[in-house]
């Protein structure tokens, strides 16, 4: 059986170039995030629930309104954990599937944000969390959205503080200038070619 093994990390740290890293050793990777993405434009169902339980106007020509979505369950975590109630397990169900057609890989990759909060992390064998310094992931948001500190404090503040996902995680990966990333995933790669379900 196929090792699976969640991967997350709060916002900057840099889990999708870790990512990248084990995808470049054909380590194949399920993207909670993306399956999301196109779950809430896609399947029935999640449209249904998703405007029942935040209206209609949620959708534009038949797509989610994600800034409109964001700006919302940014600022109220019950709005937060009701979308999530509703996404994450149609995410979870498309995952045998995958593990299915990706079975014969040493072992898998899921990543997602919020593996520990979202109770993934129970369907997972080990799990690795991508690290950074607070400071350090500021810049790199405020970067790469080019976005102002405030707002990336809020959306920090959304998340599990980081010493709570360490305190879960089996593997840390360092993703800061002076701990290189490609060492590190070498090494955890190496690792878990040998571990054994």
């Amino acid at each position: 059986m196929t090792l699976k093994i969640g991967i997350t990390g709060g916002i900057g740290s840099g889990k999708s170039i870790v990512c990248k890293v084990f995808k470049a050793l054909c380590i194949p990777v399920y993207h909670a995030d993306d399956s999301a993405r196109t779950i809430t434009n896609r399947n029935p169902q999640v449209i249904a629930q998703i405007k029942e339980a935040f209206g209609n106007d949620m959708y534009v020509d038949g797509l989610l309104d994600r800034p409109k979505m964001a700006a919302l369950v940014f600022n109220n975590p019950d709005a937060l954990a009701k979308l999530n109630s509703i996404v994450h397990p149609a995410v979870r169900a498309e995952l045998p599937v995958w593990l299915e057609a990706n079975k014969n890989a040493p072992y898998i990759l899921y990543e997602a944000a919020i593996l520990f909060e979202s109770g993934a992390y129970k369907l997972m064998d080990k799990s690795i969390m991508v690290t950074a310094a607070e400071e350090v992931r500021i810049e790199r948001v405020m970067q790469r959205d080019n976005v102002g500190r405030e707002e990336v404090l809020n959306r920090i503040k959304n998340q599990w503080p980081d010493s709570d996902k360490l305190a879960q995680a089996d593997y840390v990966i360092l993703n800061e200038g002076n701990a290189p990333v490609i060492a590190q995933v070498l090494a955890l790669d190496k690792l878990l070619r040998n571990e054994q379900v």
